[in-house]
């Protein structure tokens, strides 16, 4: 289980995600791991966050996993740095200066009512027919939303009206075990 991650593993998988960035914008090729601590073979889903000064630079994640973590973080590592459509994809010179937050993901759990979302601990994935959007727990502590604003930002995210989430769109929480190289 995720929460069961030591500090030593927390770390370990940051130099694992930092290390892949490195090699696959410089290289092109990503790194083979060694031997990871026993930890990190849980299959939980993951997002990697990228961000340069304190802002984003490239968040990519996946709700499930059929391998190990420390395989998804280094996948997610990669698209973080080189496919997320609102940036350009990393250069050399980007890579003196970035920081990295990995979110480590509980399942999703379908809920009947937003009133079961906790502003955070509950990231949210809205979806309505191909619309999907998400935001992960910390973003809203961020930036200081209510539960409405969150839902509402979700919605946007997803390229739906801002109220979509109050009628017939499936409402999806998780929870996530957050740390980072701050």
């Amino acid at each position: 289980m995720a929460e069961l991650l030591t500090k030593k593993e927390r770390k370990e998988l940051l130099k694992i995600a930092r290390d892949t960035i490195v090699a696959y914008v410089a290289t092109g090729q990503v790194p083979p791991v060694g031997t990871p601590s026993k930890g990190l073979a849980c299959e939980n889903g993951c997002f990697v966050t990228i961000k340069q000064q304190e802002r984003l630079r490239g968040c990519i994640g996946n709700f499930v996993s059929d391998r190990p973590l420390y395989s998804l973080v280094q996948e997610m590592a990669v698209s973080a740095a080189t496919r997320d459509p609102r940036f350009y994809p990393m250069k050399p010179r980007d890579l003196d200066d970035f920081d990295l937050e990995i979110s480590v993901l509980s399942p999703l759990e379908k809920i009947t009512s937003a009133d079961q979302i906790q502003v955070g601990k509950h990231g949210i994935y809205i979806v309505k027919e191909s619309y999907r959007g998400v935001l992960l727990p910390q973003v809203a502590t961020e930036y200081g939303w209510d539960r409405d604003t969150f839902l509402k930002h979700t919605c946007i995210k997803a390229g739906l009206p801002e109220n979509a989430w109050q009628k017939e769109c499936d409402i999806y929480i998780f929870s996530a075990l957050v740390f980072g190289e701050q």
